[in-house]
């Protein structure tokens, strides 16, 4: 199968491939091409434009890998989603860095991680609990359901209608898990890693036969305690390869087929800055509220409300008239050497103005955040009345995201959180981070 590779924010073009009929439907469907864009043009080429999101989409004439590569390659990508998740899944990192098999794009690397994590299982032994059953059997089992027995067979002695619980380890916990395995084991590309998940896959069903899963009742319905508490990594990665976004958001699109399996770093990246404000502004009285909603904001002159308009993150302190507010938006975009949109300046001189206090002495301020592959100094824009006078500012910072993924879980980190503290709070320009 031809592999094309492209980095994200890019648009490739290919000769030679023979799409099936399967092929063109699936690049004409509405939810791809909110995340990738495939034209099979009229010389017989095919236009690839990636966007924000990375992974993979499998066709019958090609394997199309969208590689990241503002915030690094694969493995920075999973460190900045374990970090935006809080739940310290990778702890396998280093193993996963070491194994020269850890296959060719992003989807391979969450099948090995998962199979890693389901051998530590598999090694401690599969967590097993009371599972309620009803059958007809010879001999009474359990409790005789009476009704069932009249309703059923009447007047039969062979068969008899039972309840009864068995211990048994075909539960939710290993079922997750046995469908996100035997996922893996079908579609994963790289050999070394397919065969590893075929082995672990093999195993798991041994004791939990594999059965349809609903991946996102699962989500909701999962709850962790002492008991199965050291489940959680594995049904991090089951959920994400399944197509659910395991870490605290819905990251990933992916179908069961195994067909695409897409991260939109857009939401992750928005995760990944909201968390380094929590840790920055942790004891200093800021709060930080994600995707917090303002009402109120837009609306007609009788008080009706037109729309409601909702920042990416919101910083506040104190209450009622004499509360401190600043509105964060988060874009994953290039603007590391080009102008800001005017669509996104708009958006956050409204955001300036509707958190300001009439009366107040301060200038309405706004921030962007955006990624960026290095440092930058702060930009400062501004929105001039008629007189000259200063309506609105927005500080715009670009965060050299390589830079804090490694610095994540090293006191380097803290210096970085520092500068993110202090130049969201008054402007002043980022600290470097050195290596």
């Amino acid at each position: 199968m031809t592999i094309v590779e492209l980095d994200e924010y890019r648009t490739v073009r290919v000769a030679g491939l023979r799409p099936s009929p399967a092929d063109r439907d699936l690049a004409v469907s509405p939810e791809l091409r909110k995340r990738l864009e495939l034209r099979w043009l009229a010389d017989g080429d095919l236009e690839i434009t990636a966007g924000s999101h990375v992974g993979v989409v499998s066709l019958d004439c090609a394997s199309i890998h969208i590689r990241p590569k503002l915030v690094g390659r694969e493995l920075a990508v999973l460190r900045m989603l374990d970090y935006a998740s809080g739940l310290s899944a990778l702890r396998h990192l280093d193993t996963v860095r070491d194994l020269p098999g850890a296959g060719p794009h992003l989807r391979d690397l969450v099948c090995l991680l998962l199979t890693v994590e389901c051998e530590a299982l598999l090694r401690h032994g599969l967590r097993r609990d009371y599972v309620r059953r009803e059958e007809s059997l010879p001999a009474v089992r359990g409790r005789l359901l009476h009704d069932r027995q009249l309703l059923r067979r009447f007047g039969q002695l062979d068969r008899l209608e039972c309840r009864f619980e068995e211990f048994d380890a075909n539960i939710l916990d290993n079922q997750l898990c046995t469908t996100a395995l035997d996922l893996a084991a079908r579609t994963t590309a790289d050999e070394k890693v397919r065969a590893r998940a075929r082995r672990a896959s093999t195993e798991f069903s041994s004791l939990c036969p594999a059965v349809v899963v609903d991946h996102r009742l699962a989500a909701q319905v999962l709850t962790y305690h002492r008991h199965n508490e050291h489940y959680r990594q594995a049904h991090c990665w089951a959920l994400l390869l399944l197509g659910h976004g395991g870490f605290a958001d819905l990251y990933a699109t992916s179908g069961p087929s195994g067909q695409t399996f897409l991260l939109d770093l857009n939401s992750l990246f928005e995760a990944f800055v909201t968390r380094l404000l929590e840790e920055a502004f942790h004891g200093t009285g800021i709060a930080v509220r994600a995707q917090p909603e303002l009402k109120e904001s837009i609306g007609y002159r009788d008080g009706r409300r037109y729309t409601t308009i909702t920042p990416d993150i919101q910083l506040t302190r104190g209450h009622g008239q004499t509360a401190w507010r600043r509105s964060v938006d988060v874009k994953y975009k290039l603007y590391t050497d080009r102008k800001i949109k005017p669509a996104d300046l708009y958006q956050s001189f409204a955001y300036a103005t509707a958190l300001s206090h009439v009366g107040s002495t301060e200038t309405p301020t706004a921030h962007i955040l955006y990624a960026s592959d290095r440092d930058h100094t702060p930009e400062e824009v501004t929105l001039r009345r008629h007189d000259g006078s200063t309506a609105a500012q927005i500080t715009a910072l670009g965060l050299n995201v390589p830079s804090l993924i490694a610095a994540l879980g090293t006191p380097k980190l803290m210096l970085a959180l520092t500068g993110i503290r202090t130049a969201v709070t008054s402007g002043e320009p980022v600290p470097r981070i050195t290596h």
